[in-house]
């Protein structure tokens, strides 16, 4: 008795580890994305590219424009 018990064990985990490698293979956890609004960028953000380029001066990842004003928002991973 207890040796099927131990082997229904075995073979549920096995059947578990290929449904979930079938499902999308490894997890991957993301980290999260912080937004900081930049101090140095002046006037509406139009350019994504000039946004990052100062997020970038001020040590940030990078950076984009956001919101209905155009704020020039700096990213980074934390």
């Amino acid at each position: 008795m207890r040796l099927s018990m131990r082997m229904f064990a075995t073979l549920l985990l096995v059947v578990m580890c290929l449904l979930t490698n079938e499902m999308g293979g490894p997890i991957v956890v993301e980290g999260r994305t912080c937004l900081s609004q930049s101090h140095k960028f002046k006037g509406p953000c139009v350019s994504e590219t000039n946004c990052a380029s100062v997020c970038k001066s001020e040590g940030f990842h990078g950076g984009d424009c956001r919101g209905l004003r155009r704020r020039c928002f700096c990213t980074k991973h934390c």
